[in-house]
């Protein structure tokens, strides 16, 4: 059963699909040295994820293609698809990888912002968070939110803003990674943790790192 899809059924036609899937969404762009080692040191093939799964490889890039799990958050530069350590926690959480679409929904009382941020995360592209999780991507948007508002009323001059702001940001900077050159390729320019945490410790926190 394939839910109406046409998947190819060879392993090296899966392949072939999911990274031609992948670069559909995300455009090609050049993955940097610096860029793979990033990648290696977060992330691991879909054999590795595998290996101690009931589910194969073929079997997952088969749900990716569906639309059950999601595409790999990154291509090496030698083309290898590369997931997240913690991969299959939302569906093992969920229940199962038929139960992790409604289970993800559940999480936010709009529904179309459910749904966004499923078609986001099945993209593969909550590559910002130290887990992705849905409690944790909305934490995140409050957090960004809230320095959102403290910066459309900056008092640099009170150590109360500023105390606030350093909270938010460090927070931020607690749930989230550092991210590559190609993430700010495929995102079309500065990513989150340059807009609210690099310029926001630039603008204010630096010079006031030295406060107890």
């Amino acid at each position: 059963m394939n839910d109406g899809h046409a998947l190819p059924s060879t392993a090296m036609d899966l392949s072939r699909n999911v990274v031609a899937k992948f670069l559909e969404i995300n455009g090609v762009h050049l993955m940097t040295p610096a860029d793979d080692a990033y990648v290696d040191r977060y992330y691991q093939t879909v054999d590795v994820v595998c290996a101690s799964r009931r589910e194969s490889p073929d079997e997952v890039r088969s749900h990716m293609l569906a639309g059950r799990l999601p595409i790999p958050s990154y291509l090496r530069s030698d083309g290898t698809e590369m997931l997240p350590l913690d991969y299959f926690r939302l569906a093992d959480e969920a229940g199962g990888v038929d139960e992790l679409e409604s289970w993800f929904l559940r999480h936010w009382s709009d529904r179309v912002h459910a749904v966004a941020e499923w078609q986001f995360y099945l993209n593969g592209q909550y590559v910002c968070l130290r887990s992705t999780t849905p409690l944790l991507m909305q934490r995140k948007d409050e957090l960004t939110a809230d320095i959102e508002a403290e910066l459309s009323r900056p008092d640099p001059g009170s150590t109360v803003w500023l105390d606030r702001l350093h909270l938010l940001v460090d927070e931020l900077d607690e749930l989230t990674v550092g991210f590559t050159a190609y993430d700010r390729l495929r995102f079309g320019g500065p990513v989150s943790r340059d807009t609210f945490i690099n310029n926001v410790r630039a603008a204010y926190l630096n010079r006031d790192s030295n406060r107890s």
